[in-house]
């Protein structure tokens, strides 16, 4: 009997499991593993925005060197090809290997925390004042108690299906593939193209390799993804052959009511609950600070944590509605294309020697 089971070990999964009081009991359930780069990997063009690096300062985090990659890149070439419009737009990521950031994550939570690792949620039972979690770990299926369940599974989240049943949300088909980076210059952009994806697609280079991906309509995603490669080649430049396709769903939300936080006994944070960027389809940020207000809320003990985790995240449901009202002047051809000609906060870049 536990007093909280983590679903999910992610940036969400593994901020809460750190800072829960020792005094509660805690298991973690998470498909990764600690000590290999095989199993699952999170498909994630890999950039920690300024809010999520913020997030790591409250915690006074600092990133080791083995995570970051090459190069720093710091302005994204924003393109919408059916416009043929181009503008720069100066950007403060840090460019880093995601599976290797989720690893670093996970070895920060203490020992006190009981983790199953290479392992994945079954099935979950609501009882008169408790829930049992079936969950799978190699060839054995073990049960568990606990008093609460937090849903740190990510878009395709099992607590929020199993639990939420009625709360549903719009999902994408993320893929992303790994080829050989043949160019001179690092290349980093963002590519919208209406007749691809009514999101966006993207390109960035890491130690050596060229990552094109992009978030797809499920029905044809994989056919649309293929589109955009054929645009990329007819366009721009060879892209050669893959060395590693990634794919996941991933949650876009578009109206208020896609955010869904609580129920009884039942806690969902980042991206499970819904909160990424409309925009941007950030989420590293969100998923920190989720995992921060509840580890709060559930460490002070309160008579109601549901009640209060709603109100806590209040701030957060209010900033994510401003981006859905800003993510229509990036997906809405119109008005993206107000924003692109006025040049409105865009760089001027002196010179390029190639695309």
């Amino acid at each position: 009997m536990y007093d909280v089971a983590i679903i999910g070990l992610g940036p969400a999964g593994s901020t809460l499991a750190r800072l829960l009081d020792k005094s509660l009991s805690v298991i973690a359930i998470d498909k990764k593993n600690l000590s290999s780069s095989d199993g699952f990997r999170k498909p994630c063009g890999g950039l920690l925005s300024i809010d999520a690096q913020r997030a790591l300062s409250k915690f006074n985090l600092t990133l080791p060197k083995s995570i970051l990659v090459d190069p720093q890149i710091f302005a994204v070439k924003t393109i919408d090809t059916k416009q043929k419009l181009v503008r720069h737009y100066q950007r403060f990521y840090i460019n880093m290997d995601r599976h290797k950031f989720d690893q670093w994550l996970m070895r920060l939570i203490p020992r006190n925390i009981e983790m199953a690792e290479d392992a994945f949620c079954k099935n979950i039972l609501k009882t008169k004042n408790r829930f049992e979690i079936t969950y799978e770990q190699g060839t054995q299926e073990i049960k568990v108690h606990a008093k609460y369940v937090v849903g740190a599974d990510g878009s395709d989240s099992f607590v929020r299906k199993k639990l939420f049943e009625n709360k549903k949300i719009e999902r994408y088909l993320s893929i992303q593939q790994h080829f050989v980076d043949q160019r001179v210059k690092p290349f980093y952009s963002c590519i919208f193209d209406s007749d691809i994806t009514d999101s966006y697609c993207w390109s960035i280079s890491k130690d050596g390799h060229f990552v094109l991906g992009g978030a797809f309509p499920i029905n044809g995603g994989k056919q649309l993804f293929e589109q955009l490669k054929n645009k990329v080649e007819e366009l721009w430049f060879p892209l050669g052959d893959p060395l590693l396709t990634e794919a996941c769903l991933v949650s876009h939300p578009k109206k208020i009511s896609d955010f869904c936080a609580a129920g009884s006994g039942t806690f969902l944070v980042g991206e499970a609950a819904g909160f990424i960027s409309p925009s941007s389809l950030e989420g590293i940020s969100y998923a920190l600070n989720t995992a921060h207000i509840l580890a709060k809320v559930l460490n002070s003990q309160c008579k109601n944590p549901c009640r209060t985790y709603r109100i806590k995240i209040v701030p957060i449901r209010a900033k994510l509605l401003m981006k859905i009202l800003k993510s229509q002047f990036m997906y809405r051809p119109f008005l993206r294309k107000l924003v692109m000609k006025s040049g409105l906060l865009s760089i001027e870049v002196v010179k390029e020697d190639q695309f």
